[in-house]
């Protein structure tokens, strides 16, 4: 286990344009946002956590103008959405910044004028190609024959203006050489390559402040122009320190700023912010995580199919802690991700009703039934034997590794290794049966077992709190622990912690299982009402998908396909066409056997990246447990059998979920 951190960590969120209503992408970056300034917390940073709403641009200013509002007017009545979403999410942001606060107006201004002075920025004149919904102008190298955006496939507008110009390329080696001392300050690692890739082919000026709009933030001396929508927005995660004025915020947290963001904006957060960070003297971001985007049922989100996934209604309908629990679980964090409601119904029965859930209320009931609730002091007890001590080194292990795994920002990897220990603390009820304990009278080695299972509990109790806050603070309050899980400071963070007896206090059931058929029901009326109400919008019948299947998309997302890299390959004693392959799928181990082996060699095999079919019911061959199934394709020609496994790049991660 790491030693306790001093540091400062300031994390933020990108600010999010209040032209819309949140939605899922909104949600999940602040929900990640979220788990991990919960957790520094807990660790001993000095945290804070910045979240925000950009107000200034072309497309708020159209909006509004559409709806018969001035722009503050819209500004002040969406942002009231993003506020209350973050209540009901339990986003425990230190700060909320609008960037049409004066405390922001100020800090631009004064920004520019700086930048200015020292001739990094310079007047001039742009023509070019420019996309209103990105407030951009596009290379003419990036634009087709189309003349469309190529990032939101939109028509691009051909404008000419007199503009102010930010010298980005005189930063260009400098932002090489930052990046190559430093490769995990942009991860993951392919975004790092692409943003490299993209200085190292040459970075031209950027024009930075615009005459055809009024709603922004006048450039100082010259209100004809207003600050470039990006520039304007880039600028919030200073201003919110009260950056220039020396003081305790600015001189704690800047030196540890970290930046959340979606994959399609890290070339603001990477290139262009670091180089004005240093045209300014202040060190560039500790690091820059994009994450991926989400499709839902394997399409993607659009008005148009009412598909659009509302993290109110999500939270209304599963719970805020299942909500935020499935999306920072179902795919590696930096991948992109499906969003299935099935899905979520499926890991609120299993992860969290069979595994945690279950796991406290079985131990809650032996503890009530066997000693009327209480258990006696930790020190009072001697631990003897394996099964405990694999146990206890696994928690200890748990620890450490979600440190590392946090210190990376994988936080699905995260909750794959305590859910490890979840599933260890559930296996060890059945390996020590303490009910025959409780029937044969062995009170010391029932006492063990039972203040083991406690504090793996209480250790899961704190582990879990940065991912699922309120579910934490349940299963806290049922251990008989006082005051919060959230203030068990790092001195908690090892076995056999509390030396003192406990009165445990069995509550309500944490997640109750869904009916899967009950719930099929419920959804499928859920979704003809919002086909009804676009077919009423409308005045047409909703487009049908054509049918290319047999089955349904809720079956198809039942499989869990996930990459596996081969770690060794060996032949079955007596079985010619079988191999026993060792795999490794990130968050575990596993075994399976494959009939492959008149295709292959094994050394072709041993680090090969392939699809495995995961949640297949294990099956035994020739003695050995198989625990899923590879992907292959398969053909005969000129009659001859042909395999071709189903296989990823090599600089692909293992664990990373197939759709």
């Amino acid at each position: 286990m790491n030693e306790k951190k001093t540091g400062g960590f300031y994390l933020t969120t990108p600010i999010y344009y209040v032209n819309d209503v949140p939605h899922i992408g909104h949600a999940y970056t602040t929900i990640a946002c979220d788990a991990l300034a919960r957790w520094h917390r807990m660790r001993g940073d000095v945290t804070r956590f910045l979240t925000g709403v950009d107000e200034h641009g072309q497309k708020i200013e159209q909006a509004a103008e559409k709806r018969g509002m001035t722009p503050i007017q819209l500004c002040d009545e969406v942002v009231i959405n993003f506020r209350r979403l973050w209540k009901v999410l339990n986003i425990s942001n230190d700060d909320f910044i609008r960037t049409t606060e004066d405390r922001h107006i100020e800090v631009v201004q004064y920004f520019f004028s700086s930048l200015l002075k020292k001739g990094d920025i310079y007047k001039g004149s742009y023509e070019g190609w420019y996309c209103v919904p990105c407030e951009t102008y596009v290379p003419e190298g990036q634009i087709g024959d189309d003349h469309l955006c190529p990032d939101c496939k939109r028509p691009l507008t051909r404008m000419s203006e007199e503009s102010y110009f930010f010298r980005l390329s005189k930063y260009q080696d400098a932002l090489i050489k930052h990046y190559e001392e430093r490769p995990d300050a942009i991860m993951p690692r392919a975004r790092y390559n692409e943003v490299m890739s993209f200085i190292k082919s040459g970075l031209q000026d950027l024009s930075i402040s615009r005459t055809t709009l009024k709603w922004g933030i006048p450039v100082p001396g010259d209100e004809r122009h207003v600050v470039y929508v990006w520039l304007d927005a880039l600028i919030n995660y200073i201003s919110a320190l009260g950056y220039p004025k020396p003081g305790e915020l600015w001189e704690t947290h800047w030196p540890s700023v970290r930046h959340m963001v979606g994959k399609d904006i890290i070339r603001f957060h990477a290139v262009i912010w670091p180089a004005i960070l240093m045209a300014i003297g202040a060190n560039p971001p500790v690091r820059v995580f994009a994450h991926g985007w989400w499709t839902v049922e394997g399409d993607k989100m659009s008005k148009s199919k009412g598909n659009v996934v509302d993290p109110f209604e999500m939270a209304a309908l599963y719970g805020t802690d299942a909500f935020r629990y499935f999306v920072l679980r179902e795919v590696p964090f930096g991948n992109d991700g499906d969003f299935s409601e099935s899905g979520l119904m499926h890991r609120i029965n299993s992860d969290l009703a069979n595994d945690m859930g279950n796991l406290l209320n079985r131990t809650l009931q032996m503890i009530e039934k066997y000693r009327d609730s209480r258990l006696p002091a930790d020190s009072a007890l001697d631990r003897a034997n394996s099964l405990d001590d694999t146990l206890r080194d696994l928690a200890i292990k748990t620890l450490g590794d979600m440190d590392s795994e946090m210190d990376n920002f994988a936080l699905d990897s995260a909750l794959k290794t305590l859910w490890v220990l979840v599933g260890a603390g559930n296996k060890y009820i059945d390996d020590t049966e303490p009910w025959k304990l409780g029937r044969e009278g062995s009170g010391d080695r029932l006492d063990v077992v039972l203040r083991t299972l406690w504090d793996a509990l209480r250790l899961s109790a704190i582990l879990a709190y940065p991912f699922i806050p309120d579910t934490a603070q349940r299963i806290w309050q049922q251990l008989g622990l006082p005051g919060e899980v959230s203030g068990a400071g790092h001195q908690s963070w090892r076995w056999g912690k509390t030396d003192s007896p406990v009165t445990v206090k069995k509550g309500d059931v944490l997640f109750p299982r869904l009916d899967a058929a009950k719930w099929g029901e419920e959804k499928a009326a859920r979704d003809e009402a919002k086909q009804a109400a676009l077919r009423g919008e409308s005045g047409a019948p909703a487009p049908q998908a054509e049918k290319f299947a047999q089955i349904g998309i809720d079956d198809f997302k039942k499989l869990e396909i996930r990459v596996a890299k081969i770690e060794k390959a060996e032949p079955v004693d007596k079985a010619d066409k079988l191999y026993k392959l060792y795999l490794d799928l990130g968050f575990e181990k596993r075994v399976i056997v494959s009939g492959i082996r008149e295709f292959y060699k094994p050394e072709e095999l041993v680090g090969k990246k392939i699809l495995v079919l995961c949640n297949l019911k294990p099956a035994k061959f020739r003695g050995i447990e198989s625990r899923g199934m590879l992907l292959a394709a398969e053909a005969n020609e000129s009659g001859r059998d042909l395999i071709s496994l189903a296989a990823v790049d090599d600089d692909f991660p293992v664990g990373a979920l197939v759709h």
